[in-house]
């Protein structure tokens, strides 16, 4: 262990100047949760704030994997250097994961600007992994000049993209849902871009007018001033209306700048990173002070009516 700590300097210093074996090595530090990540992460801190981090999230089935190519293809030409995060489910019973996103994406495989990386949820509700807000940084570092995510195949409450991403894609297809699906709330309200993709379908109109009868009903985007989420038809598979995504994403970022929202998006990110860290510390020290034994006699006092389940919680903290 001795000699990986000794390496996290140099590999820091290999993945700033774009080595992706270095990238790649740094991010199973983080996905292992090795006992040199506070050091990685310290490392990592003064090369941060650079990178655009884009979301994608949507059902399984629109074409994300599908999107997120044409979209690298996109940033490619327009000579941006392109990091991805594929997060695939774990299987409940065997905890294996396919990753098999970046089958979609062989055509940058080959490409030294672009780096894909497939992980694992592991469990992780809300459609990420554990891991993103660490992995992201690994990739800020690494000179991205903007970091793709793109999430499980998702329902209407996984949310969690939205407090990740700089800027969330929603991607949507026809035969996702009627208009009542449109007007739930959930999902369809964390979408800075809508893309409705496969819009050479039939239903890809009225998908379209069913997300904008939507945004008609009022919510967080009918404030004075606030962002309404643009509305982009594409054929993904075809390269069709990226440019247009292309667009719509350089246009929420100009308003995100002008509005101090960027700013405040990163600081809530950053504050949510930091309570997870915090809160997982607590949870290891609680396990290593009580132990289970001690949580199994604290709760049959709490079934035996002698306290109740605060008091016997109350105890526990006081004693960490």
């Amino acid at each position: 262990m001795s000699r990986r700590a000794g390496d996290v300097p140099d590999l820091v210093r290999r993945a700033t100047e774009a080595d992706p074996r270095a990238v790649a090595r740094l991010i199973s530090l983080v996905e292992n949760d090795s006992p040199v990540l506070r050091e990685v992460a310290a490392a990592l801190a003064p090369y941060g704030g650079h990178a655009q981090v884009v979301g994608l999230t949507g059902s399984p089935g629109v074409g994300k994997s599908t999107s997120t190519s044409a979209i690298v293809t996109a940033l490619r030409a327009a000579g941006k250097r392109v990091g991805v995060l594929a997060v695939d489910p774990s299987s409940p019973f065997s905890g294996g994961a396919l990753l098999g996103d970046r089958v979609r994406m062989q055509d940058h495989a080959t490409d030294p600007d672009v780096f894909i990386r497939s992980m694992a949820s592991r469990g992780q509700l809300g459609g990420l992994s554990a891991a993103v807000p660490q992995a992201l940084r690994v990739l800020d570092a690494a000179r991205c000049d903007v970091v793709l995510v793109e999430t499980v195949g998702v329902g209407q409450a996984e949310v969690e993209i939205a407090s990740l991403a700089d800027t969330t894609l929603l991607v949507v297809a026809p035969g996702f849902g009627d208009g009542i699906q449109a007007a739930k709330a959930g999902i369809i309200e964390i979408a800075d871009v809508f893309v409705v993709n496969k819009a050479d379908r039939d239903g890809a109109d009225q998908v379209a007018r069913d997300l904008r009868y939507m945004q008609s009903l009022g919510g967080r985007h009918s404030v004075p001033g606030a962002w309404r989420p643009p509305i982009v038809k594409t054929v993904a598979s075809r390269g069709e209306g990226v440019e247009d995504v292309l667009a719509a994403l350089q246009k929420h970022c100009a308003w995100m700048a002008q509005h101090g929202e960027l700013e405040r998006r990163r600081q809530a990110r950053a504050a949510a990173e930091i309570e997870a860290i915090a809160l997982g510390t607590v949870q290891r020290r609680f396990a290593q002070v009580h132990g289970s034994a001690a949580l199994s006699a604290a709760a049959e006092r709490v079934v035996a009516g002698e306290t109740d389940p605060y008091t016997a919680a109350d105890r526990l903290v006081e004693a960490l």
